[in-house]
């Protein structure tokens, strides 16, 4: 997601994000941790971009 999309959200989609990208990088690291998954890139990415729609989501 790039931050031009991120910066057309509402605040109360952000936060639906925030919560729907959080409960994916929870399922991602259990996943990692049973057997390693094809791209273990994934999880730096999903860290990433919820920590970008929370500072999106701070400057709203």
């Amino acid at each position: 997601m790039k931050n031009t999309e991120i910066l057309s959200l509402s605040a109360s989609e952000i936060a639906e994000k925030i919560s729907a990208e959080k409960t994916n990088l929870s399922k991602l690291q259990f996943a990692h941790s049973i057997s390693p998954i094809e791209n273990p890139n994934r999880i730096r990415e999903t860290k990433r971009l919820i920590a970008r729609l929370k500072t999106a989501l701070a400057a709203k």
